[in-house]
């Protein structure tokens, strides 16, 4: 069996996967300006999928709840028509509804899926102190491919961690090297080069890019990305979609 994976733009997929159809960070708002604090973010695409195209869903990924460009105004609206968002446990307490909080490593059952929420670092070492927590997920089931969802992670080491527990066939990983004026510009989810190195790390068959398009702040683009899994050597290994591109993997 496979996945199914549509990409809708920015941090936003629906993944397929067992008969059960999960949706990642869903950010619905047209393009513009997104305040958050004393910085904006700028949507620069609109997302191909609507809350009524992405069509029911048994649950809903959410990396985090923090920033608009994860979590935007419809998509936040959207969260109260889906019978469970896995978060982390300090999103649950915030979005309060389906929400429910996942500690690192926690599991659950979603239909014949076990999903694990998985630890993720969004920036540098630290950053959770400024920015909160922030989870990726693992998708596992008898006779699927296990799928590792990093959400909004920039550390390398983290991935590392993950590997020593799970056998990775796909990696669905957040790239687009975010930078905004926070620890003076560094990261806040993996560079192109990093996700080579995850890539590597995981041994994933396949690798699926989000978050890399359709915001000011994503600093690579899929230029950069396939340039440097070419010059990895790891060509066979990029599955790189167009926004409302669907694949099997």
């Amino acid at each position: 069996m496979t996945l199914g994976i549509t990409f809708s733009g920015g941090p936003t997929a629906l993944l397929e996967l067992g008969g059960v159809r999960l949706l990642t960070d869903p950010t619905f708002d047209p393009p513009g300006d997104h305040p958050i604090g004393e910085r904006v973010l700028v949507k620069t695409e609109d997302s191909v999928l609507t809350e009524s195209s992405a069509g029911v869903v048994d649950a809903v990924l959410l990396s985090h709840d923090q920033h608009p460009d994860n979590l935007d105004d419809r998509g936040r609206a959207y969260l109260a028509t889906v019978p469970l968002t896995l978060v982390t446990p300090s999103g649950a307490a915030r979005l309060g509804g389906t929400a429910r909080g996942l500690e690192p490593w926690e599991e659950t059952q979603v239909g014949p899926l076990t999903v694990t929420a998985v630890p993720a670092l969004h920036g540098p070492e630290g950053a959770e102190r400024l920015i909160g927590e922030v989870t990726g997920f693992v998708l596992a089931g008898d006779g699927l491919p296990t799928v590792y969802v990093s959400g909004d992670n920039a550390s390398v080491d983290l991935v590392r961690e993950i590997a020593a527990r799970f056998h990775v066939d796909i990696a669905v990983l957040f790239a687009g090297a975010a930078r905004t004026p926070l620890f003076d510009g560094a990261p806040l989810t993996l560079t192109s080069a990093n996700a080579v190195e995850a890539a590597k790390v995981l041994g994933a068959a396949k690798v699926v890019p989000l978050h890399f398009r359709g915001w000011g702040h994503f600093s690579e683009g899929p230029d950069v990305l396939r340039t440097a899994f070419e010059t990895a050597g790891l060509t066979d290994r990029l599955m790189l979609l167009e926004p409302g591109e669907r694949a099997e993997v």
